[in-house]
């Protein structure tokens, strides 16, 4: 196979990994292949301690147009054991991003439906081209949602517009979807890739085990007690205190400089 036909591209250029859904003929569904394929690259971000920031985006017109459905039909009567491997698949990918010590940054450069949109809503920092547009999709085959969509959505615009979305299949613009939340902001087509570039430079440059912490508090926080998050907020800063990232921080501050957080652990 060559590098080309990887359903999933993976590049890294100094701190910086770069992750391709590389179905552009099929709209980037997702079949088994490239779910294998996105979970391997995401073990590899996850694991890589020169990776500083991770950036998911799509190849072609569409970033995802969710699950492959001539691939569920080819499974026949296997399709809910088909679906069970595919989705797990994908979930064992979902939970490495969300989890691992670094931003995800996901440029959306064009619609996203299914679990492309459960992808596509999965980053710290979410820019969407403006040609972009966004569908839950699932009802209209007969499906429940996937990809984490059900625990994003709500949490990103709230559980009535979540039940809106899933369940009447409503399109949402790039415009409407940086309204309300679901993705940070909209930038002009032409522009994503410089725009994306710029942010993930910057996100890269920043104190990433800060991040790392800050990341994981807010994945706690919907879940958590009042006190227990506080607690958990006072483990967490008084860990970084004692790094070198805020050792460096702080001098920078006081020295009146830009601090350099590059290859600071």
């Amino acid at each position: 196979m060559s590098m080309s036909d990887n359903p999933v591209l993976l590049t890294i250029d100094g701190a910086v990994a770069t992750v391709t859904l590389n179905r552009p003929q099929a709209g980037n569904t997702i079949n088994q292949p490239l779910a294998d394929a996105l979970l391997d690259a995401a073990i590899r971000c996850d694991s890589d301690p020169a990776v500083r920031c991770v950036v998911l985006t799509g190849n072609g017109k569409l970033f995802c147009g969710g699950g492959d459905i001539s691939a569920f039909a080819a499974a026949g009567d296997g399709v809910p054991a088909f679906l069970s491997r595919l989705a797990g698949t994908v979930h064992m990918a979902v939970t490495r991003f969300l989890r691992m010590p670094k931003p995800l940054l996901v440029l959306v450069n064009g619609p996203a439906a299914g679990a492309g949109l459960s992808l596509a809503i999965s980053g710290d920092v979410v820019l969407a081209a403006r040609s972009a547009h966004f569908t839950a999709a699932y009802g209209a085959v007969g499906l429940t949602p996937d990809g984490g969509m059900s625990w994003l959505l709500p949490r990103l615009v709230g559980m009535r517009r979540a039940q809106e979305i899933i369940l009447t299949n409503r399109r949402i613009s790039a415009e409407d979807a940086a309204d309300i939340g679901m993705v940070t902001r909209t930038v002009d087509d032409d522009q994503l890739a410089e725009e994306g570039a710029k942010m993930a430079r910057q996100l890269a440059r920043s104190a990433t085990g800060a991040i790392a912490g800050a990341r994981a508090l807010l994945l706690e926080s919907t879940n958590s007690a009042l006190e227990t998050q506080l607690e958990s907020e006072t483990r967490r800063i008084a860990v970084a205190g004692g790094s070198t990232e805020c050792r460096e921080g702080v001098s920078a501050f006081l020295e009146r400089r830009k601090p350099d957080f590059s290859g600071v652990a």
